[in-house]
């Protein structure tokens, strides 16, 4: 009873401490920190552990279901913290299991294991060298889109909470996950693989959150957007068919090249003319056409791949059909045929941002973060595979800042880049943005 009614204290005098941060704006000016001076003790400890997990993942980069090295690592260190652990997960997954204390919600942790075919052209002492092969080439291998940070930040939360253990009310599921990015051809994985496999039962999850470093928002900084803030995406493959003749006689054939034409131009009208762009943007880009071998030959047929992008579930529907009708209809018009498959290999949902739980964490984040330092922004879209967790349970995905205070948005290099580059001195942020909010939705519920 004793421990019992201690633990009781020390939640309510967390959730008084976390209240007078929100009321106080700033925590680097007016506050100290939001957290029990116990759990700030294990925050602290883990900051340098993070940083080197972190730059030694990123010097060791897996391309997805091929995380073997990064899963090894995470699940030998959730073992020594007495965590339940399940590993080979969708391929090379590991999920940690963390029980409380005292009875409670289950609350959904997720990273991102998987690299990228980048070469790096980064000048740090940990930059990567790793070589691999991707879809039968060989290529660079690089954490360019920050998936590094992301299980560094995860590594050091499931130490923090496994030490604060007896004071949590509820379980923490954490999730570390293969193939972000997509798997290899031929292959499943991902999010949607880890949801058909279990991942969200056995505890049953009741929400989970998510974090993404950015290379474009300065450190210390948080963003976040309710309902869709990123799109779903689903690429598609078109291939027209029609007669092949000679280039000097278009009238003996039937040309795909001019058809495609007149296909691509008509596919844009989907964006300018049936969405409701004040209400949600959408995106429909062609970007590879492939047809003919010379110049003075009316090929036979033309392949188009391109990605459709849409940041709400019925927008989505919507400019399936309406790609249909323009393909076959635009087809039958110049005379020929066209096939539309979509989607090829990549389809994912809106990630969408519950409204409730967003509007319910944003203090929260101003608590660890300052009131100055947490802003709402406009949806993106880029594509995320956290939307198949946030298709189960409500979910809240939310941007980190990794771009150093000196250089400018502008100056700073994108995703997916050889010269991406994130400023790791500020993860610990990541740490208690997952902690604070475990934390207030457990006690809080």
């Amino acid at each position: 009873m004793n421990r019992y009614f201690a633990s009781i204290c020390l939640n309510i005098s967390f959730g008084i401490m976390m209240m007078l941060v929100f009321q106080s704006g700033n925590v680097y000016a007016q506050q100290e920190s939001p957290f029990p001076s116990e759990l700030q003790t294990l925050i602290e400890s883990v900051e340098d552990k993070v940083i080197e997990w972190r730059r030694d993942i990123h010097q060791h980069p897996e391309l997805g279901n091929r995380e073997f090295r990064t899963a090894a690592l995470i699940a030998d260190h959730l073992r020594s913290l007495g965590i339940e652990v399940q590993t080979e997960v969708a391929h090379t997954g590991v999920v940690g299991i963390l029980r409380g204390a005292h009875p409670g919600p289950v609350v959904a942790l997720r990273a991102d294991m998987d690299a990228l075919p980048v070469t790096e052209r980064v000048d740090v002492p940990f930059a990567s060298t790793t070589r691999a092969v991707f879809n039968g080439q060989e290529v660079g291998v690089m954490h360019a889109c920050g998936h590094d940070t992301h299980v560094a930040m995860l590594m050091g939360t499931a130490e923090v909470l496994a030490g604060y253990r007896e004071n949590l009310h509820g379980t923490v599921k954490f999730i570390f996950q293969p193939a972000e990015e997509g798997p290899p051809e031929g292959e499943e994985g991902g999010a949607e693989l880890m949801v058909k496999e279990g991942v969200l039962q056995n505890p049953d999850v009741d929400v989970v959150f998510g974090i993404h470093i950015s290379s474009l928002l300065e450190i210390g900084h948080i963003s976040y957007a309710p309902g869709g803030t990123m799109a779903s995406a689903d690429d598609f493959r078109i291939v027209v068919r029609g007669e092949q003749t000679h280039g000097a006689y278009p009238w003996e054939g039937a040309d795909p090249i001019v058809a495609s034409a007149q296909i691509i131009t008509a596919l844009q009208t989907i964006v300018s003319r049936r969405m409701q762009l004040t209400e949600n943007p959408a995106v429909v880009t062609v970007g590879m056409v492939h047809g003919g071998v010379r110049s003075n030959i009316i090929p036979e047929e033309v392949e188009m791949l391109g990605t459709m992008r849409a940041l709400h579930p019925d927008d989505r529907l919507a400019m399936i059909e309406h790609m249909h009708q323009i393909i076959e209809n635009t087809a039958r018009a110049m005379g020929v045929t066209a096939t539309l498959t979509l989607p090829v290999t990549t389809s994912y949902p809106v990630t969408y941002n519950d409204v409730d739980l967003t509007n319910r964490m944003v203090p929260v984040l101003q608590g660890v973060a300052g009131a100055n330092y947490v802003s709402l922004e406009k949806p993106q879209m880029g594509a995320e595979d956290f939307s198949f967790y946030a298709e189960q349970v409500p979910g809240l995905f939310i941007f980190l800042g990794g771009r150093p205070s000196d250089v400018s948005a502008s100056e700073a290099s994108a995703h997916h880049t050889p010269d991406f580059y994130i400023d790791d001195s500020r993860l610990d942020l990541g740490v208690k943005a997952f902690v604070a909010m475990t934390l207030d939705y457990m006690n809080n519920r």
